[in-house]
């Protein structure tokens, strides 16, 4: 355990000289040229920074051989040429032959620049890579006279951090931007214009990069807190252009890369930039260098010829008879210059992400005439492929690339890219493609692989040797489990792997008539209870509707009854007052005239009673109401000649209306 926590000091101290001597402020970048190199600091340096009399010498057997190497007094320590001064003049502590050794071997503490925007001050922070987040605030509340408490940090890469993270551990570049939001201080009228600034760092900005040498435009959104160094990062991952080999235009003159885009001054909300690989002298070949990548090409030429023409699948003749290495007759060389971009980048965690960077290098590698690759998870290509319709289902190929495989150009670009594969593929087969060359993405496969497929599939593809690959895995989604019908390796010919698609598709299709006849079946049992199903709802429908009428009905019948009941209730009530209110029928014998009158209903019966001559008509019309014939609903009339009594002043009496002594009257009903 001791010996790795050395081996990992030794290599944060390599990392550390290796990034002051080439400027290099790209922590990835910088790993990914010295593991090229070994971790041999020297020789790394030697990839990036070309000596004019020669290169450095990566023997560090003593200090004392150091110290004759690089030592102030040494004749043969070349001088760095200009291109060299240029890349390192960032740095204080940048590489120089004539340095003593110690600026190698002693680790001086790295610094990093910060620059902090706070409303419309600009803070310049300058700390040890050792220091803590809270420390940085404990400066900016001297400069900015705010609270550490009421402050919160913001613009980190990762997110959010808290004031106790070692800025060592955030993987830090040297220079970097940063702000400050106080949301419990109410900023006053003078920081309008800082609110405006505020309000562009939560934006998003469309930036329109033309990448000129591909002929290709990226549409990308980036906040406005992203500083221009950040942006210039993720094109380098698009573009496979180191940032210091960036060349831009577009860029407002007064633009620095620790700027933010909302404080840049570029439009809003869209933008346009270009960007182009800046020449330099690093990249200038030697003629012999041509001439060898000329004899190169020839022989790679010749060993695509060979594959297609060996139908039998025989390996490659040793192309070391023509003084040439397997690995840079077939691009794979270790030198940075012939070096190509991987397909997939390393720990994405972005699956959609890594299949655009696959997709879009493999078009640059091997053309655009290519199968058309799933862009999603494993997961979505899968359901694409195998749970639509099954007249709709295709069978699910999945491509795994490695590049140190011998195989993986011819592969590509003999059979994947052929007419007749890129069209049966497109036709019949959903393709999905991963990049296996990493360690780390192969673990993620190997995940997805038994997530969806099981543990055996994963284990077969982990059972393939590096130069078995690349593979072509044919699965086929069924009733319980998907299978994989057949895995085609990378030493195929154009025919044999049509006749295995072919192959598989037979199979493929034999099964897909089976679920077509059953989802057919299906479908019609369906249809029957659906239809019952919509009868029955039908007959529920009727049967409530009728159901409800009758409610309806028989609701309105008591509402009338109701109303009846409460009308002939306040008549019998008006005729029992009326009743209660007459006077008494006077004796036949007495002192004043007695009327004698008898009224005829309209049933026939005859109603008698004497009145005094001097009574009202009202009583009259009392009485006859007491007897059920309201003056409102029937008529009085006597019978020669016919008058209407109830048309009468109801004031008047008797005598008046000549109903003296006797008289015969009818009731009749008013129309």
């Amino acid at each position: 355990m001791a010996s790795d926590s050395e081996s990992n000091m030794d290599r944060e101290m390599i990392l550390a000289d290796f990034q002051a001597c080439t400027g290099i402020d790209d922590i990835a970048e910088a790993i990914t040229l010295l593991e090229l190199n070994n971790w041999d600091l020297v020789a790394a340096i030697n990839g990036v920074i070309p000596q004019e009399n020669g290169i450095l010498q990566s023997n560090f057997s003593s200090v004392a051989s150091q110290a004759n190497i690089y030592g102030p007094h040494s004749q043969a320590a070349p001088a760095a040429p200009p291109a060299a001064s240029a890349a390192s003049s960032s740095s204080s502590s940048a590489f120089c032959p004539a340095l003593p050794s110690r600026h190698i071997v002693e680790r001086q503490p790295r610094m990093l620049n910060f620059r902090v925007e706070y409303r419309q001050r600009t803070v310049e922070v300058v700390i040890e890579e050792g220091s803590a987040v809270g420390e940085i605030k404990q400066i900016l509340q001297t400069e900015l006279q705010v609270p550490v408490s009421k402050m919160q940090l913001k613009g980190w890469k990762s997110g959010d951090v808290s004031d106790s993270i070692v800025l060592q551990s955030l993987h830090l570049p040297k220079n970097n931007s940063l702000y400050v939001l106080t949301p419990d201080i109410t900023p006053t009228a003078s920081t309008s214009q800082n609110s405006v600034l505020q309000e562009s760092l939560n934006q998003n900005f469309l930036l329109v990069i033309s990448h000129h040498e591909a002929q290709r435009d990226y549409n990308l959104n980036f906040p406005g807190s992203r500083t221009i160094q950040e942006v210039k990062r993720n094109v380098s991952d698009l573009t496979n252009i180191p940032v210091r080999h960036q060349q831009w235009e577009g860029w407002p003159a007064s633009a620095s890369d620790s700027m933010t885009l909302a404080a840049s001054g570029i439009s809003y909300p869209c933008h346009h930039l270009g960007v182009c690989r800046r020449s330099s002298p690093a990249n200038t070949q030697e003629p012999t260098e041509e001439v060898n990548n000329t004899e190169v090409n020839v022989l790679v030429q010749c060993a695509d010829v060979h594959m297609i023409s060996d139908s039998e699948g025989d390996d490659f003749e040793d192309a070391s008879e023509f003084g040439v290495d397997e690995s840079e007759m077939f691009g794979m060389g270790t030198s940075t210059g012939c070096r190509k971009a991987p397909l997939m980048p390393e720990n994405t965690e972005n699956e959609v992400d890594a299949l655009l960077h696959f997709t879009a290098e493999f078009t640059t590698r091997y053309g655009e005439c290519h199968p058309v690759f799933f862009i999603g998870t494993l997961e979505a290509a899968s359901q694409e492929a195998f749970y639509g319709k099954a007249r709709d289902r295709k069978l699910l190929a999945i491509y795994l690339h490695n590049d140190e495989s011998v195989l993986g150009n011819v592969f590509c670009s003999q059979m994947m890219c052929a007419d007749s594969i890129v069209s049966y593929l497109s036709q019949n087969f959903i393709t999905w493609a991963w990049d296996v060359t990493k360690e780390a993405n192969k673990a993620r496969l190997l995940t997805m692989c038994t997530r969806h497929f099981g543990s055996v599939v994963a284990q077969t593809i982990r059972t393939y040797k590096t130069d078995q690959f690349p593979l072509l895995l044919i699965v086929m989604g069924k009733r319980t489990s998907n299978e994989v019908l057949n895995v085609i390796q990378g030493n195929t010919t154009v025919d044999e792997l049509m006749m295995r698609l072919m192959g598989a598709m037979e199979i493929f299709t034999a099964q897909q008539q089976e679920d077509i006849k059953d989802e057919d079946e299906r479908e019609a049992r369906e249809m029957v209870k659906r239809e019952q199903d919509e009868a029955y709802q039908l007959s529920l429908e009727a049967d409530r509707k009728k159901r409800e009428a009758q409610e309806r009905e028989q609701a309105e019948q008591l509402r009338l009854q109701q109303i009846q009941k409460e009308a002939d209730d306040e008549k019998e009530a008006i005729r029992l007052s009326l009743e209660h209110a007459l006077p008494p029928e006077p004796a036949e014998e007495g002192g004043e005239p007695i009327s004698k009158l008898r009224i005829r209903t309209p049933s026939g019966e005859f109603l008698v009673r004497r009145f005094l001559g001097s009574t009202k008509l009202q009583v009259l019309f009392d009485f006859v109401a007491s007897k059920g014939y309201p003056c409102d609903d029937f008529k009085l009339l006597t019978t020669f000649p016919r008058r209407n009594i109830t048309q009468l002043d109801p004031a008047s009496s008797l005598l008046e209306a000549k109903l003296f002594p006797q008289e015969t009257l009818f009731l009749e009903a008013k129309e």
